[in-house]
């Protein structure tokens, strides 16, 4: 006997068959996700290797026994510290940090927006090319002046030579950002009544905050980390936490866990800065990286 299926009747649907990939692409992956773990690991474990001996002794550092299991001891810190006014570098690093950054904005912006607008290549090569020269080549020249101009030693001198490197930086970042920015929000705008300079200040600087965060913060992280303008150009009473770090090397021995402290605390607030600003850096960069 036959049975026959109703027109109303479904037959059962067929199972999907799982597709596996090609030997090619797994090896891609299995190649892609071996490269990340090595980078990580090459940028990770220097710190993390700075961060543990900073809770060692000089001779649980030496010994390899002791890598990761110790007894810790905050020593180190309470040594950093409390040692030479240490508070104070803390506030010469961010005083010359924010204030070389301000006014790099403030020249920096306006400058960046003209060269771009008006198409000022060779004003940008000019800037590109301060850019290029290596800071230390300019150190003897600069201490020379700054010398015979009694200057040495104070925070203008370091400010403006933290502006060197700061401004042509700015410059660049805000440029490809306003050629991001479409020209007729401007014309538009000078339509309705606006000055060129009313535009700009009322359309197209709150349009790029972004970019303007971008510049401010890798500027601020120049500055903070810069060791060699301040080694030369810095007093008693200017230096900077980089170069206060080298109170911990002597001629004959070095303090490996005050040194590793101090690193700790130089690094630590520029990478709090880093982690949170990550996205503004992030948008900022990506913003001016296509035009129109």
């Amino acid at each position: 006997m036959t049975t026959t299926l109703s027109p109303s009747a479904t037959l059962p649907a067929p199972r999907p068959t799982r597709r596996r990939k090609p030997l090619r692409s797994r090896a891609y992956s299995w190649f892609r996700a071996a490269a990340l773990v090595l980078i990580v690991l090459v940028f990770i474990l220097p710190l993390a290797w700075m961060l543990l001996s900073s809770f060692k002794t000089n001779v649980d550092i030496y010994d390899v026994a002791k890598t990761l299991v110790f007894t810790p001891t905050f020593d180190n810190f309470a040594n950093v510290l409390g040692r030479d006014n240490y508070f104070q570098f803390i506030f010469n690093s961010a005083w010359i940090a924010f204030a070389s950054t301000a006014l790099s904005l403030l020249v920096g912006v306006p400058a960046a927006y003209v060269m771009s607008r008006f198409s000022m290549g060779k004003s940008a090569a000019v800037v590109l090319l301060a850019r290029i020269i290596p800071g230390v080549s300019l150190l003897v020249p600069w201490y020379f002046i700054f010398a015979n101009l009694r200057m040495v030693g104070d925070y203008s001198v370091l400010i403006l030579s933290h502006m060197f490197v700061a401004l042509p930086l700015i410059v660049y970042i805000m440029m490809s950002f306003f050629d991001s920015l479409p020209e007729d929000l401007e014309e538009s705008a000078q339509v309705d009544g606006l000055t060129p300079i009313g535009a700009f200040l009322r359309i197209t600087l709150p349009l790029s905050t972004p970019g303007i965060a971008t510049a401010g913060i890798l500027s601020i992280i120049f500055s903070w980390n810069n060791f060699m303008f301040a080694l030369v150009l810095s007093g008693a009473n200017t230096k900077t936490l980089p170069v206060a770090i080298f109170n911990f090397v002597s001629y004959a021995s070095i303090d490996w866990g005050g040194l590793m402290a101090a690193a700790v605390v130089v690094t630590v607030p520029i990478m709090v800065i880093a982690l949170f600003t990550q996205k503004y850096i992030v948008s900022g960069l990506t913003a001016g990286a296509t035009k129109g």
